[in-house]
């Protein structure tokens, strides 16, 4: 699809994690260990400095930020003056770098990890899903997933992004956040092509902005699988949010690659941004 990008922000080492907050688009960079955010077009304004390495973030009913903090496996949370603190330690549930989280209207948090030493090569394994309550308390939320990855709460439904299951999994929450059994939200046969979910986001009518690292694209994807609109930046999408004043600009994190060693001392990490027809929630 032929569609019209402009930078909103450039020159990061590998930017994830975009949330649409108060106006702002935050944003999270794994290898600077930085969460920032931006008043597009405006220059970025640094939040919070994560130097075991910045991922998902979300807020706390209160306003709080949480921000994950990725290789001692932790969720920071910010106070009002500025300071952050532990909110929550993962270490003894999760088996990999901690990575994109998303928290619920009740404050819940719910926090994915890789799994294994995806830097070191390590052989895939499947990991649990970590619920983190608003006091801090942690309880594995379901385990066997294929690298869970980004995640969005639809009504009392959680998706999450399993980027090596070629699969988005849904889950009913219950009123006290624990997670019903799997189900397959969309599925797709790796024979006619692979879909690496990333980061995802949820738009009005239902459907879901997947960031497709294999593909190099965004796919809007309603419930079943059926892709309905493709965007190809020409190099790699590894999340994605909706914004903007009227929610319909669809904001993308780009880099030409994920790995450690490539991108920790490069700034080619750009966020691209194209307006779509419907709004995000």
């Amino acid at each position: 699809m032929s569609v019209d990008l402009s930078v909103v922000v450039e020159k990061y080492a590998f930017l994830e994690g975009p949330r649409w907050h108060d106006g702002r688009l935050w944003l999270s960079d794994f290898f600077m260990g930085v969460v920032v955010s931006v008043d597009p077009p405006g220059e970025p304004r640094v939040e919070a400095e994560v130097p075991n390495g910045a991922s998902g973030t979300g807020w706390l009913p209160d306003g709080r930020l949480l921000v994950v903090s990725m290789r001692d496996r932790r969720v920071l949370r910010r106070e009002p003056d500025g300071t952050l603190v532990e909110h929550a330690d993962l270490s003894h549930i999760a088996t990999g770098w901690c990575n994109d989280m998303v928290v619920d209207p009740q404050g819940r948090a719910y926090v994915g990890n890789f799994g294994y030493d995806l830097m070191a090569g390590e052989q895939a394994r499947p990991a649990p899903l970590v619920r983190v309550d608003p006091d801090g308390t942690t309880t594995v939320a379901t385990q066997g997933l294929r690298f869970p990855n980004g995640s969005v709460v639809i009504g009392d439904v959680l998706v999450v992004g399993e980027t090596n299951g070629n699969r988005l999994s849904a889950f009913d929450i219950a009123p006290d956040g624990t997670l019903g059994p799997r189900r397959d939200w969309a599925a797709w046969d790796p024979a006619h092509g692979r879909v690496a979910p990333d980061g995802i986001c949820a738009d009005a009518e239902g459907a879901i902005w997947v960031a497709d690292p294999a593909g190099n694209r965004a796919i809007r994807v309603r419930e079943g699988g059926e892709i309905v609109q493709v965007v190809e930046p020409g190099t790699g999408v590894y999340a994605c949010a909706l914004g903007g004043a009227d929610r319909r600009t669809l904001f993308l994190c780009t880099a030409p690659g994920f790995h450690e060693r490539d991108r920790r001392h490069s700034r080619e990490a750009e966020v691209l941004a194209l307006r779509v027809a419907v709004p995000g929630v």
